[in-house]
């Protein structure tokens, strides 16, 4: 079986999550080919997409969230992702059981005995009048029935859980803040999540491998289980298994593959990327060492922005004002010094609209 050794797997991801070169892809394209992108931080995936696409134009993704093409919710990992409305629709119930499992596990004792169907329905009935509310105004209205667990635990419970939702705009919009305010997902895009098959065939799960794949193999089914939250996939990967290649890293695991899938030459050149909070490219694998030496794999984790150099985390970057600030967490050379300002300044640049945009980049 073929060994493919870090670097590889570097240039490969880098490919995959549109890193080696900037795409020409549609705003709504890309997301779908990523699999969505974590939003917790509204503006994070912003720059994200400008990292990964040419000429990207902001005002599209806002218009996408606006027309509904495009939705925030809660969903691998329990996390927010933003995906678009099809992904959601055909991917939530099969992460059903894990999301309840992971609200239930962090607030297992708050939430003893409450019986979740009940709750369900209660949030529905208040939801029902298409109305946007916080989590804490939904956990507020069915609280006279569920008194003891108190309103963060209802409040996950159902937004993050128990009824498919979407955090509605202005939040998410291109340099607007707004607090996050939920309707039902099924209002909000015209209609239910697919339903989840009973005879086992499970395409669901089955997509989820072979899309996660595109964007992010050659991986493991750990990484796969890392990136979905899913523990459950064993057999969606044994359905289509005849369909995929197989390689070995150099810890000697199994790497699973799509046969067309770009790999590239590790001789590839990789330019300088600038990374948002929780980006997908790092977050997407439960081994990070194909793009992050270990001593740093808790940065993303910690919601810090990180710099690629020569395709690995090599600084991370903030912003105030109209400057981009970079600290590296290692020597720089001259040249990677210079590649990283010309990159900084174009990112200030977009993220300012051109308003006196600077770079300043500390020693290490």
């Amino acid at each position: 079986m073929t060994v493919l050794d870090t670097r590889a797997l570097n240039r490969a991801t880098l490919a995959r999550q549109l890193l080696l070169d900037r795409a020409d892809l549609p705003v709504l394209e890309a997301v779908g080919h990523l699999c969505g992108l974590q939003a917790q931080e509204p503006q994070e995936p912003f720059a994200g997409l400008w990292s990964r696409l040419r000429a990207f134009d902001p005002a599209v993704l806002s218009d996408l969230l606006v027309r509904r093409s495009v939705v925030r919710t809660h969903l691998m990992r329990r996390t927010v992702h933003l995906m678009t409305a099809e992904d959601v629709l055909a991917w939530r119930a099969r992460h059903n059981a894990m999301l309840r499992q992971r609200v239930l596990g962090t607030y297992r004792r708050e939430l003893a005995g409450v019986d979740l169907d009940a709750l369900a329905a209660a949030g529905l009935e208040v939801m029902a009048d298409g109305r946007p509310r916080t989590m804490s105004e939904l956990a507020r209205a069915v609280a006279d029935r569920w008194p003891e667990p108190g309103p963060r635990p209802l409040g996950e419970l159902l937004v993050a859980a128990l009824i498919p939702m979407v955090q509605v705009p202005p939040r998410g919009l291109w340099r607007e803040r707004a607090g996050a305010r939920n309707v039902l997902l099924a209002s909000w895009v015209g209609r239910d999540i697919d339903p989840p098959t009973t005879d086992g065939s499970d395409p669901a799960g089955r997509s989820l491998v072979r899309r996660y794949l595109a964007a992010f193999g050659p991986a493991a089914t750990a990484d796969l289980r890392a990136w979905s939250g899913l523990s459950g996939l064993p057999a969606a990967v044994a359905a289509i298994r005849g369909e995929l290649i197989t390689f070995r890293d150099e810890r000697g695991r199994e790497l699973l593959d799509l046969p067309d899938a770009p790999r590239p030459d590790p001789g590839t050149p990789a330019p300088v990327r600038f990374l948002p909070a929780f980006d997908n490219a790092l977050l997407g694998y439960h081994d990070r060492s194909r793009i992050v030496d270990d001593a740093h794999r808790g940065l993303s984790v910690a919601g810090e922005r990180v710099v690629l150099v020569d395709g690995r985390v090599a600084a991370t970057w903030t912003v105030k004002d109209t400057t981009v600030h970079v600290t590296p967490l290692l020597p720089l050379s001259r040249a990677d010094r210079d590649a990283v300002a010309d990159e900084g300044q174009a990112l200030a640049a977009f993220l300012s609209g051109n308003h006196t945009p600077h770079v300043e980049i500390a020693t290490a």
